[in-house]
């Protein structure tokens, strides 16, 4: 979580190598869909420095302004992600519908895609706590009182409803189990928490 003015930074520098951006900054005027995407990236993590360190004071008025701001651009891109649950060097594939619970937290170098939800199961009101490294493909579910290993992938369409510890496998189907152990396989120079000068 972001504590200070150098983790803002760091999550920023983080986020930028997991996205594969070169450039320093989004273009003023964006065309791309990956511009779309690290505006938003940008603009959670400036929420979270904001609410964590500045939010009192003469800077709530900044900070009010800016969770403004974020609010709009969930509107614009889908995503319902709140603060605090991503660690650094989150990489969101592509635009599109992306439903995160409030509680949920989530490891450093973080590759998730559209539709994906994690969420509550109803009945104990307990949500998903997931490692490091772990990649969630298109459509997957995580529902109530999960953990998730290193370096996991949840393949496209799973349905997970019960923890999996183990590191660096693949679990898919409905609902999901083991169907693999390659693991993560995103390359170590697009793992920006670990890249990334802290």
């Amino acid at each position: 979580m972001i504590g200070s003015k150098s983790d803002y930074l760091y999550y920023l520098e983080a986020d930028k190598i997991s996205l594969g951006e070169k450039r320093n900054r989004p273009h003023f005027i964006s065309i791309w869909e990956s511009d779309v995407i690290w505006k938003y990236q940008r603009l959670l993590r400036k929420v979270e420095y904001l609410h964590n360190c500045k939010s009192s004071g003469i800077h709530k008025i900044y900070y009010k302004w800016t969770q403004y701001r974020l609010f709009r651009a969930q509107l614009k891109t889908g995503f319902s992600i709140p603060i605090n649950v991503f660690g650094p060097g989150l990489s969101i594939a592509h635009l599109g519908p992306i439903v995160i619970n409030g509680f949920a937290t989530v490891g450093k170098n973080c590759r998730i895609h559209p539709f994906t939800t994690i969420g509550i199961d109803g009945k104990n009101g307990k949500v998903a706590k997931v490692g490091d490294d772990v990649y969630l493909s298109n459509g997957c579910k995580l529902i109530g009182d999960v953990e998730i290993g290193n370096g996991v992938v949840v393949a496209a369409g799973a349905v997970v409803t019960k923890s999996y510890l183990e590191d660096n496998i693949v679990i898919g189907g409905v609902p999901a189990k083991v169907i693999s152990y390659s693991g993560n396989f995103m390359p170590a120079n697009r793992r920006g928490a670990d890249v990334a000068k802290q």
